[in-house]
């Protein structure tokens, strides 16, 4: 008897420390992360996710213990602990033991890299290894698991896109902005909130009203499909989704104004739980004295359970969209503040539409921020592009359809080196591009480079519509690499016929067949075939 008890003892003081050394592993811990915040998952989809964190955690554990069991040690710097590493796996192991011993003397050499690099030497080597993580996984491109729920009720929620630079170093050009979604369930009240941030909203689903205070008055916009309205850091700005039947969807661009890529938002209705009142920070003397409100009162205020998404009735739905003495409603009366993006598409073909907004024909909106806005409505089975913008990148968001897209990318695929003329040394024969691509549905986020040449492809089930954010987009050109207008129809024949090494009728001929612009029928091909990268 007692030496079950002590066998039973020393077993659950091995599950604790066990259960404590998988608390401290990062990969579990993103792992067992990203299953709670997937929006689709029930509960039961997020314990099937969980298990396989750990499953996955107990494999890599087993891992590292047959590398310990093969007697891989190794001493001195960390480039020569790495080769002996994996010199001792081809010695010591077989088969699929060899190559987990191979990844596990990868994985340990990264890790003690990385924490002895310094100077200029550790910047080197980091890029390097960022880029050897981004040939793994598609850096342009943000699913479902990149999201994290900041608000969540029965009657809404708002997301947040993780920072650019968490996926990529690739991404510092845009890490400075962030993106978010809205989504209101028919008849809500989504409550008074500022953030720090100027934040440029679209309107993808739905309509409502949103009201802003803007110093001394109050500023009501009605909004539907299309409009884009321009929040200054600090308003305090709350909505409402009139319609009975369709969801309010508003997608938000973000530009902090405190600390780059960190956005916070600031509730000032809430109570002890989400959301909770940036009121309770104070002490109740202090809110006493500047309200001059008794204590007691104050409590029954912000100690309610009320959430941010609420439902709210018809007659108060019907109160805050009307106008109001002393209130504009737009568009009835004029505001600097919001404008409809889909009035009239800029190129329209029976392949697709698109809709666009430069920041010098929207000044009050869009020019401080250096922004334009755009949307493509690609017709099922069509294509737009391919094309680059010299300035811009853009941060597509997928708002219906589905299908996929393709760039030309050369930073995920190095530079190819050859042996010099003189076989002295050798040269730097320039970039080799790789063709970065992946699937698209609804609620996919995609980036695009400046410079990037880029093609997006439409199912042949649906039309495949994309909302736009360009940064740096003053001054930015696209350029169209296919099409009437295409740059290589520019060029004197002689330049065509040196660079392409043919004659200049042939290059005329090839490029020269599509008289459309921006839109054309697509590939009959059904998608990407290669996967996420592939060589062009």
């Amino acid at each position: 008897m007692k030496l079950s008890a002590s066998v039973i003892l020393f077993s659950l003081l091995v599950l604790c420390a066990t259960l404590a050394l998988a608390k401290t592993d990062p990969e579990l811990k993103q792992c067992r992360h990203q299953c709670k915040v997937q929006r689709q998952y029930g509960k039961e989809e997020k314990d099937k996710c969980l298990q396989k964190c750990d499953d996955y955690y107990k494999e890599k554990k087993g891992q590292e213990d047959d590398v310990e069991e093969l007697g891989v040690t190794v001493n001195g710097d960390p480039e020569k602990k790495l080769r002996e590493c994996q010199t001792q796996c081809e010695r010591q192991a077989e088969g699929q033991q060899k190559a987990l011993c191979r990844l596990q003397c990868q994985h340990k050499y990264g890790k003690e890299k990385s924490l002895r690099g310094e100077g200029e030497g550790h910047s080197r080597s980091t890029e390097e290894e960022e880029d050897e993580d981004e040939e793994r996984e598609n850096p342009y491109v943000f699913e479902d698991q990149h999201f994290t729920s900041i608000i969540r009720t029965r009657h809404g929620r708002i997301d947040v896109l993780q920072k650019f630079t968490d996926k990529s170093g690739l991404l510092r050009g845009i890490e400075h902005y962030r993106v978010a979604f809205l989504e209101a369930n028919p008849q809500t009240f989504v409550a008074p909130t500022h953030v720090d941030a100027d934040s440029v909203l679209f309107v993808a689903t739905g309509r409502g009203t949103i009201t802003m205070i803007q110093e001394d008055k109050r500023e009501s916009f009605n909004i539907e499909r299309g409009n884009v309205i321009r929040v200054e850091a600090g308003t305090p700005v709350y909505l409402i989704n009139s319609d009975e039947r369709e969801k309010l969807r508003i997608v938000k661009f973000l530009s902090p104004v405190n600390l780059p890529g960190e956005a916070e938002a600031f509730q000032s209705a809430g109570g002890e739980d989400q959301p909770e009142s940036f009121y309770r920070a104070f002490s109740w003397e202090l809110l006493e004295a500047a309200l001059k409100t008794d204590r007691r009162k104050l409590e029954q205020i912000f100690n309610q359970k009320q959430g941010a998404i609420v439902k709210a009735s018809k007659e108060q739905i019907q109160a805050m969209s009307h106008r109001e003495e002393g209130t504009g409603i737009w568009p009835f009366s004029e505001s600097r503040s919001a404008f409809n993006l889909l009035k009239k598409p800029v190129i329209r073909n029976k392949f697709g539409q698109l809709f666009e907004a430069k920041p010098n024909e929207y000044k009050q909106q869009l020019q401080d921020l250096d922004l334009a806005v755009s949307l493509a409505n690609i017709t099922r089975g069509s294509m737009a592009g391919p094309f680059y913008n010299s300035r811009a990148t853009k941060i597509a968001i997928v708002l219906d359809g589905e299908g996929y897209f393709e760039m030309a990318c050369p930073h995920v695929s190095g530079r190819r080196r050859v042996v010099s003329p003189s076989g002295r040394g050798m040269w730097d024969q320039g970039p080799s591009y790789k063709k970065v691509s992946s699937e698209l549905s609804q609620g996919t986020v995609f980036i695009v480079p400046a410079g990037h040449p880029v093609a997006t492809v439409a199912s042949r089930n649906e039309n495949l519509v994309i909302l736009c954010f360009e940064v740096n987009a003053q001054g930015s050109t696209r350029y169209a690499l296919a099409g009437k207008n295409n740059v290589v129809k520019r060029i004197e024949r002689e330049a065509k016929e040196l660079a392409f090494g043919v004659g200049a009728k042939q290059v005329e001929q090839a490029f020269g067949n599509e008289d459309d612009e921006l839109f054309f029928p697509g590939p009959r091909g059904g998608g990407p075939s290669q996967g996420l990268f592939a060589s062009a």
